[in-house]
């Protein structure tokens, strides 16, 4: 399983990255908001960084402004794969972009019927949603199913990027699943590392080491 990071702070992507932790970045809207930079500046910035994919979000909503936004997103790097959401709009735009040799990223899915659309459109990745479903009362995780099912019933390449990821659970989930990429921010994927008893254990080990009155090295 892939790991996307989701966010546009340089200096997460940077500590995840030097640990080989990164397989890419995603961004949105949202996230350039809460980094205060240009968009291009430091999307620039983390493609230098990040060798894989990158994904740079369009704010239009009509599929020939998609595209002309997609087109100029995707002049920042070769990594680039430009986002589009999952309307009608998206999927022409996706369509067109995808058949330019560019990678796009259908993001906001929340159904099966979606994810197929994009698969047929060309999408090089399907982002559905797992959180905000939860957020809902709906299963997050049953769309990822659903969708891995879907997609490998037909040989659809297009990638499962399990997006709105808010908790190790949902990455081990997804993995289980067979999602084949999560996004997620920087401190959900740190978070894995813990574990209490990692903790219990390690505070046991340090005590009996100090009663032991030894140095190493």
């Amino acid at each position: 399983m892939k790991f996307f990071v989701d966010t546009a702070d340089v200096d997460a992507i940077r500590e995840l990255n030097d640990l080989g932790m990164v397989d890419g970045v995603t961004t949105n809207p949202s996230l350039i908001l809460k980094a205060g930079r240009d968009i291009e500046e430091v999307t620039r910035e983390i493609c230098e960084m990040v060798d894989g994919p990158v994904s740079a979000e369009v704010v239009a909503e009509k599929a020939d402004d998609m595209i002309r936004e997609g087109k100029h997103l995707a002049k920042i790097a070769d990594n680039i794969a430009v986002k589009v959401p999952l309307t009608w709009d998206g999927l022409k735009a996706c369509r067109a972009l995808s058949d330019d040799g560019h990678m796009v990223n259908v993001t906001l899915c929340f159904s099966p019927a979606q994810a197929i659309l994009a698969a047929k459109a060309g999408a090089t990745f399907i982002s559905p949603f797992i959180g905000r479903l939860d957020d809902i009362h709906l299963d997050g995780m049953e769309l990822i199913s659903d969708i891995r099912e879907i997609y490998d019933n037909y040989g659809y390449e297009t990638q499962i990027l399990a997006a709105s990821i808010r908790s190790v659970n949902h990455i081990i989930e997804a993995g289980r699943i067979g999602a084949d990429v999560i996004t997620s921010p920087p401190n959900v994927i740190k978070s894995m590392a813990t574990h209490p008893l990692t903790d219990k254990g390690l505070a046991q080990f340090n005590a009996d080491w100090e009663k032991t009155g030894q140095k190493i090295g």
